[in-house]
């Protein structure tokens, strides 16, 4: 594709909806999906933020500012955005150490990075992380979001709960004689509810009446629970108006790596929410686009004192499973939500806390992936598992960040060395087989291979590579001249099986034509491919008479090697 080709950075998918032509139809089916998501947002968007260390108004901040610019400007049709359970233990910790103003700053910058990363398309190099980096950080999530329920679920009456995870059950333990029935009775209830609804009917919002329902039993039976209005003092009924945060050099400097963290987790969620919709529909998102609509709406949801916000899966597919037809549906369910918050926010009131931690029970229970957890483990290649387990590890007991790094190098190095596993150096070598026809194509190989070799000239010897020549595999060259004994007077490297090449291969076949030429052998590189004709013509490892030469394939080595052998420069 040339450049003047590609598609632009920036076209919202609501763009496309309407120039396809928007009628009643379309409206009808975006207002029933709108209305039936916000019906399950409602609750959600509420237990998120408390589960946070927020107030319940900014999760529906959030869900209403956020939602309605991610479905407006989005690259994916279908995406319902808002605040989700992977920004649970990011967004406690941010509060906890920096305070709330600190996670407003924290979100407007990772707004800002996420703009710039569609700007300059990273969206595209989203696709390649490992999806057992994926499996174990949100599996450790759903963990640590099941862990910030225990005090609600139990109904204990703790002040202040560390972010940690080992620390956190240390200070649950202690507060255990605290322990109140009822609390652990309406969550379990609630939970019973929500999967007997699920079973039942797909559809039905059992979020919204297994919350209702325990609102319900809690006002007409004062059953002694802890509610939004006793802890939180209800919902305000009108929406805040926009202001900046606090801007200082020092204060953005000390927030960066929390900016970092929520802008790669808005990222990658809001990405994998948009295949999940691409899996279910049939289309294709528009990543970059994405990235910069998931960055404008954290700029907005900053703007007003909301939470980071992402795609929401859950969310995403009840809208398509509703009906949606255009972004036009999430942006009724923003719509939805508002009205909500401007008529009926005094009734979320009455909302008991443990109903809320019985709907996020249901929450990290989906998010732990717990079938394919169990299947990477007993399937998968020992380095999957490895990169698995420890993402895992990392992100329940030490830090989210940490988990990432070290789960994404430790990722790198395992296919570094998958790569260097798969080249082969050597005489007629052929990659590792593993089927039939692979196996008759690895024979008629070595056939040939003999074949050729027979009509050589004494004193010529021919190897083979297959496989990249990256850094992870450039030391297979290092020892190839102390294999031939006696040294040969000719040395053909067939290349031709050679894709790609790096910087590291380059000085490896420099170091090899250099001990050649101190050896008084002639190194012959024959069926150079386009990229590493090229690289090695950039980086001046360049033919030289009478001891490097680059020739188009074997044919032309041999001929070239009989030239040698009779005018005797072979042997010279």
């Amino acid at each position: 594709m040339s450049r003047s080709s590609k598609p632009p950075v920036f076209l919202p998918k609501l763009l496309s909806a309407w120039r396809e032509g928007y009628g009643l139809n379309e409206l009808r089916g975006d207002a029933l999906a709108g209305l039936t998501v916000a019906i399950v947002a409602l609750p959600l968007a509420m237990a998120l933020a408390i589960a946070s260390g927020a107030a319940p108004a900014t999760g529906l901040l959030t869900a209403i500012v956020a939602g309605f610019l991610i479905s407006a400007l989005g690259g994916s049709r279908f995406q319902i955005g808002g605040p989700t359970g992977a920004f649970i233990p990011v967004v406690y910790a941010v509060i906890a150490k920096y305070g709330f103003d600190g996670l407003v700053l924290a979100t407007l910058m990772a707004g800002v990075l996420l703009v710039l990363a569609g700007m300059f398309r990273v969206g595209t190099l989203m696709k390649y992380i490992p999806q057992p980096l994926v499996t174990g950080f949100t599996s450790g999530i759903a963990v640590i979001i099941l862990a910030s329920q225990f005090k609600d679920l139990l109904g204990l009456q703790v002040a202040e709960v560390p972010a940690e995870f080992l620390p956190k059950l240390k200070v649950l333990w202690q507060h255990l004689g605290e322990f109140n029935p009822w609390a652990l009775g309406l969550a379990l209830g609630c939970v019973a509810l929500i999967i007997g609804l699920r079973r039942l009917s797909q559809t039905a919002p059992g979020f919204l009446i297994a919350v209702v329902a325990a609102s319900a039993l809690v006002a007409l039976f004062g059953i002694p629970v802890d509610t939004i209005g006793s802890r939180f003092g209800g919902i305000p009924t009108v929406l805040p108006a926009p202001q900046l945060p606090e801007l200082s050099w020092a204060r953005m400097v000390e927030l960066l790596p929390a900016a970092f963290t929520i802008a790669f987790l808005a990222g990658i969620e809001s990405l994998l929410s948009a295949v999940v919709a691409d899996g279910m529909t049939g289309g294709r998102h528009r990543s970059n686009t994405e990235l910069i609509a998931q960055g404008v709406a954290n700029t907005g949801s900053a703007l007003f004192g909301g939470l980071p916000a992402t795609g929401a899966i859950a969310r995403t597919a009840t809208n398509i499973r509703a009906g949606a037809r255009t972004p036009v549906a999430g942006m009724l369910h923003a719509a939805f939500l508002l009205l909500f918050v401007l008529v009926g926010a005094e009734l979320a009131s009455w909302v008991p806390l443990p109903a809320l931690a019985g709907v996020l029970v249901v929450v990290a229970w989906n998010m732990s992936e717990h079938g394919h957890f169990r299947h990477v483990l007993r399937s998968a290649p020992r380095g999957d598992r490895a990169v698995l387990l420890l993402t895992f590890l990392l992100t329940v007991f030490v830090d989210l960040t940490l988990a990432i790094q070290v789960g994404m190098v430790v990722a790198a190095f395992v296919f570094m060395y998958r790569m260097a596993e798969a080249v082969e150096v050597g005489a007629g070598v052929s990659l590792v087989e593993e089927d039939e026809d692979a196996g008759a194509e690895a024979a008629r190989r070595a056939n040939e291979d003999a074949r050729q070799r027979a009509g050589l000239p004494p004193g010529v010897e021919v190897f083979r590579i297959a496989g990249p020549l990256f850094f992870g595999a450039a030391n297979r060259l290092d020892n190839l001249l102390d294999r031939l004994v006696p040294k040969p007077k000719v040395f053909i490297l067939r290349m031709r099986m050679v894709p790609i090449i790096d910087a590291s291969g380059v000085h490896a076949l420099t170091n090899l034509a250099e001990r050649c030429r101190r050896q008084n052998i002639v190194l012959v590189l024959s069926g150079l491919q386009p990229q590493p004709r090229q690289v090695l013509a950039n980086m001046g490892l360049k033919p030289r008479k009478g001891a490097l030469y680059l020739v188009g394939d074997f044919d032309e080595a041999r001929r070239l090697v009989e030239e040698l052998a009779g005018s005797g420069d072979a042997a010279a």
